[in-house]
């Protein structure tokens, strides 16, 4: 009989079986979507973290950033002074003047290197290592010759006998311990080219380079390059581990080299932290903020925060708009599965009177009620899947890319300075494009089967209750 009943309605009734279907695909289909999204920004997130903070790199150790001191003189990154006998005689007069500084630049802070060792012996640590993030900056150029005549007046331009040009170059370098690549930044690489850094590479001038950066420069293996005035030479190139992302500097040297060539010994600017589990990270993380009160001490959760462009905009659409949007969208189906099965009950007046005068219980009537429903809203359900998948594969196929940034501390140019001269450290950010690819979960084919269950037994439940309170003696008023 309740087979009978449940064709004989869902046939009968195409009109609202339509209408309740479509309403609950249309719900389910945007949940989808949008859980799948989610899980992709936040994929696209670990990528650029893991490329700058390293895979399995589950807590990073910083020193809040200061700003100079008013009044502090030069000395960040590009702050160059050339003296009387600086540089070679041109043709022209002038003097050809080329100078390299590396440096952590104004306004970046380091920490002391023995904090490291605080660090790992936290309690749960399984890996830890220190990074030093450098700018090398580089000028090169041609000074014209003063000597013979008076300074131009602000504003003014050079007396005759040669104007000047030169460029002013920059680019990251990290320092790090050669013999711990088990977490950190060269965790996060593929070697390409040549070899890594190793342990015997302590106190040797060498360096790797990222790939792109390589290719840019026109450097390869075996090649040299300035980095702070010192000559290294160049032992491998790599590239990230992610296709989405970019590796975490330019050039990367041993630590104990790195210090020396900065001026900057036992200092260290970054300790990137490996936790012996996930459930261990609060700990740790407390355990560190209590043995380092002035460190700041962030997860990758509190470091994606970080990330900014396009994919931090993505990010918070999901998070809001999305989730609100998905939210309002499934009340409407449910508002609307509800809606149309009292009228579906009202219009079946004199049916659910004569069924209780042949003896129908209340609870018998609520399950035909219920299980009409909720057939209607699984077939909305499995459209709804197949639409919602349909979505994903497309913005997958459609290989959307997303901007994004991890701020960073590197030099620019001083305002109203030419060319560059004479920088400043600025807040900008080391920028990569990250390919959206929006996961698929067996799981959501459960949840959009729980979501309709749900919806049709709401919508069920309301109406088979309107339909229970129905007297016999009302079926014959509607007859007559």
């Amino acid at each position: 009989m309740f087979g009978t009943y449940l064709r004989r309605e869902l046939l009968g009734r195409r009109k609202q079986t339509v209408i309740i279907a479509i309403g609950m695909a249309l719900a389910i289909a945007l949940v989808i979507v949008v859980q799948a999204v989610s899980a992709g920004v936040k994929d696209a997130q670990s990528a650029v973290l893991s490329s700058v903070y390293g895979v399995g790199t589950d807590i990073t150790v910083s020193s809040t950033p200061t700003p100079p001191e008013e009044g502090e003189p030069g000395g960040g990154p590009g702050s160059f002074e050339f003296g009387a006998d600086d540089g070679t005689a041109t043709e022209d007069g002038g003097s050809a003047v080329s100078q390299s500084r590396l440096s952590a630049g104004r306004g970046a802070s380091t920490f002391d290197a023995g904090s490291l060792a605080t660090v790992q012996g936290v309690e749960n640590v399984a890996a830890a290592t220190a990074t030093l993030s450098l700018t090398n900056t580089t000028f090169d150029g041609e000074l014209p010759d003063f000597s013979q005549g008076e300074l131009p007046a602000e504003g003014g331009t050079p007396p005759d006998g040669g104007g000047s040009s030169f460029d002013v170059n920059s680019c990251t370098v990290l320092g790090l311990d050669p013999s711990g690549d088990s977490v950190g930044p060269l965790s996060a690489v593929t070697l390409d080219e040549g070899r890594g850094l190793d342990g015997d590479d302590e106190g040797a001038f060498v360096a790797v380079l990222d790939s792109a950066y390589a290719t840019s420069a026109d450097l390869a293996v075996g090649d040299t390059i300035d980095v702070g005035g010192t000559d290294f030479e160049v032992v491998g190139t790599v590239s990230s581990s992610s296709s989405d992302a970019t590796t975490a500097s330019n050039v990367y040297i041993p630590l104990d080299v790195a210090q020396s060539v900065a001026g900057l010994d036992d200092q260290v600017s970054t300790i990137s932290v490996q936790a012996a589990s996930s459930t261990d990270i609060a700990q740790v993380q407390a355990d560190i903020e209590s043995e380092l009160p002035e460190a700041t001490v962030s997860t990758q959760d509190d470091l994606a925060s970080s990330v900014s462009g396009s994919l931090a905009s993505a990010s918070g659409v999901v998070s809001g708009l999305g989730f609100w949007l998905s939210l309002l969208v499934l009340l409407a189906a449910f508002l609307i599965a509800v809606l149309f099965t009292i009228s579906g009950v009202t219009r079946r007046t004199q049916e659910f009177g004569t069924l209780k005068a042949i003896g129908w219980s209340n609870s018998r009537i609520v399950g035909q009620v219920a299980g009409e429903s909720t057939v209607q809203a699984l077939i909305g359900g499995a459209i709804g899947v197949v639409v919602g998948l349909g979505a994903v594969l497309a913005l997958n196929l459609a290989g959307i890319t997303l901007g994004a940034s991890t701020a960073a501390t590197t030099a620019g140019p001083m305002d109203g300075a030419p060319g560059g001269f004479g920088r400043q450290a600025d807040a900008v950010a080391a920028t990569t494009d990250v390919v959206l690819n929006a996961p698929f979960s067996p799981l959501v084919i459960l949840l959009a089967a729980g979501i309709a269950i749900a919806g049709g037994l709401l919508a069920g439940a309301v109406g088979g209750w309107r339909a229970a309170r129905l007297r016999p003696a009302e079926a014959l008023r509607s007859v007559s």
